[in-house]
């Protein structure tokens, strides 16, 4: 869906808001594409992001899928407002293994005072093959 964001300036407010955004820099999420909407990110996949069998931590696959959508949200709103997650549920589909992970949140809905979100997470394997890991859906609160 095309969406048209509240301010002019949406690029510059989601490089401010990630730049406060200090659990995601922690972690190492990288945000590449900003757009109306729209929000794609890489991990790379150090040992501290995985669990004890050497996937990708669900945590970790959460924590992306919520910060790609919440992103995707925050293009919409107006200056001065926020978004937080209402909701989050996470299908796993394939377990993350490999080194780098993208991921990709969008806006499917948006309201004056909520926004439907999807997110979808993705590796690719030794032979250039998307291995998709997980999709979410997700409620923004516009606050």
């Amino acid at each position: 869906m095309k969406f048209k964001a509240a301010e002019a300036d949406f690029i510059e407010m989601v490089k401010e808001k990630i730049g406060g955004n200090h659990f995601s820099q922690y972690i190492g999420i990288d945000i590449h594409r900003i757009a109306e909407g729209e929000i794609e990110a890489t991990i790379n996949l150090l040992d501290n992001h995985r669990q004890q069998m050497g996937f990708m931590h669900g945590g970790v696959t959460a924590t992306l899928a919520d910060v790609v959508s919440g992103f995707a949200a925050y293009t919409l709103v107006k200056r001065g407002q926020g978004v937080v997650t209402a909701d989050l549920r996470v299908s796993y589909l394939n377990p993350g293994v490999g080194d780098k992970v993208y991921a990709k949140g969008y806006v499917i809905k948006a309201g004056s005072r909520m926004h439907f979100c999807e997110a979808e997470i993705w590796i690719f394997d030794g032979h250039g093959n998307r291995i998709d890991i997980a999709k979410s859906s997700s409620t923004m609160v516009v606050i």
